[in-house]
């Protein structure tokens, strides 16, 4: 793509605006991700009787072991969501910018 053509995108007020919104949105996964990443490892660090009390009686198995395994699949879900985003409405408004602005 020539330079001028990437100069057109870059100051397309939309491309501006998808690549902000884009931002927000992978940074509020990445907290979500994070806090619940960091609160674990804090209850693991600070609580450990409660992470290691069964889930309830008669169960071997710790409280710990499902709100673990609950960050990992949420990690995937959000995941997911981000790539499904991505892949919809973020890669069709850069066609749209692209298609108009190269030309």
């Amino acid at each position: 793509m020539p330079e001028d053509a990437a100069a057109k995108i870059y100051a397309d007020p939309r491309y501006g605006l998808l690549v902000s919104r884009r931002m927000r949105f992978s940074l509020a996964l990445t907290a979500i991700v994070l806090v619940a990443y960091v609160a674990f490892m804090a209850a693991v660090a600070f609580r450990p009787a409660l992470l290691a009390a069964p889930l309830s009686a008669g169960f071997v198995t710790p409280l710990g072991v499902p709100f673990g395994a609950a960050i990992i699949v949420g990690s995937w879900l959000l995941t997911g969501l981000y790539v499904y985003r991505a892949n919809g409405e973020f890669d069709r408004r850069v066609v749209e910018v692209i298609g108009e602005r190269a030309r």
